[in-house]
């Protein structure tokens, strides 16, 4: 077991550590293999080396923290320990390979295809220049293509990312939305941004940005554009229109490579409305040079929960179809007159009862 000490300088002990020391117990709980222990201004660290190592990188993005907003929360905490998750980062390290690193993220951690399926995207991007990717929430479709992004542009091979998402709202309004319209917009690109976070350091990712060579707006701002020297990403494409669909495809430039990313079971569209990715993947089905990778609930690398919920609104779709399929169906039988409508009143006068003809105003006969 090794030891390490770190000396907090110019630190207010209570605003650090929290009330009763409760954030250095929150940390030294996420790393049950060690022992972490505060006297004073010191916090002295035991345990395996690489998870000091983890554990003294927390502590000085902790520390760069105070200083920064004065004080440790434990959600703060908390965010910065899932952040470093040892045991997930060990895992992927050991069993990762130089040729199945994607990328390395911004704090240093290792980002691969996690499943057969992910793994199958990978190499159909690198194949095709368009690649269409299905599956249900949670399969890693949005965050494999950021990443794969990130590589194309730290390589060279495209000038620069542009991605993108239609902008339907799932039960909202953006117009009782706070904010001006990229207030309102932000929040539906916010799994964007998560991912490049993750990949990118935080000022290099504001450099890129500032000069357009990251660019993430709503579909709306596609049209009319040639996409060209370019990684071009359109996520959450089933809520896009048949026409929506068919302009972001169309400005494809020959130099960009094109992913479609999307999920038929959650789409946001009018009831009456017909998804263009539906539509797009019945018309390109046989055009060479088009990767399209199908990803189902095995690929699902979220809580284990996300799976089983999966699986279980498939059964439920699956249960819907066959009652619908089995239900029987109404013979038609017309009317044999208009007294056999059920529209009609009990007490209403029968149609045919010889009182038709007569005259409305019987005075006017006299």
């Amino acid at each position: 077991m090794v030891e390490k000490i770190i000396t907090l300088e110019n630190v207010s002990l209570v605003d650090f550590l929290g009330p009763d020391n409760q954030n250095i117990r929150q940390l030294a709980a996420a790393f049950p293999g060690s022992k972490i222990i505060s006297r004073g201004n010191e916090i002295k660290i035991q345990g395996q080396t690489p998870v000091i190592a983890r554990i003294n990188e927390i502590l000085s993005s902790l520390i760069e923290h105070y200083h920064q907003y004065g004080q440790i929360t434990d959600k703060v905490v908390s965010e910065y320990v899932t952040a470093a998750d040892d045991e997930q980062q060990e895992r992927i390290i050991a069993t990762a390979s130089p040729a199945d690193v994607i990328v390395f993220g911004a704090k240093g951690g290792v980002i691969k295809a996690k499943t057969v399926n992910q793994q199958r995207l990978v190499d159909s991007v690198l194949k095709n220049d368009l690649t269409f990717a299905l599956g249900p929430a949670g399969t890693g479709k949005t965050y494999i293509s950021v990443a794969l992004a990130v590589r194309a542009l730290k390589n060279k091979e495209v000038k620069k990312i542009i991605i993108s998402r239609p902008v339907v709202e799932a039960g909202e309004s953006l117009g009782f939305l706070p904010g001006d319209m990229k207030e309102k917009v932000d929040p539906y690109l916010r799994p964007i941004y998560d991912a490049l976070e993750d990949m990118i350091p935080a000022e290099k990712l504001k450099f890129y940005q500032d000069n357009k060579i990251i660019e993430i707006a709503p579909l709306a701002y596609m049209r009319g554009r040639t996409l060209n020297n370019a990684f071009v990403l359109l996520d959450e494409a089933q809520n896009t229109t048949p026409s929506q669909l068919k302009m972001f495809l169309t400005r494809m430039g020959p130099s960009a490579k094109v992913m479609v990313n999307g999920d038929r079971s959650q789409i946001d569209l009018p009831t009456k409305q017909k998804s263009g990715l539906l539509q797009a993947l019945d018309i390109l089905k046989d055009v060479r040079g088009i990767g399209f990778v199908e990803m189902s609930a095995e690929d699902v690398v979220r809580h284990r929960l996300v799976k089983e919920i999966v699986y279980a609104y498939d059964r439920f779709d699956a249960k819907q179809q066959k009652d619908q399929a089995n239900r029987p169906v109404r013979e038609y039988r017309p009317y044999q007159n208009n007294n056999d409508r059920p529209d009609r009143h009990p007490d209403a006068r029968p149609e045919n009862d010889g009182t038709a003809s007569l005259p409305v105003n019987h005075e006017q006969q006299l």
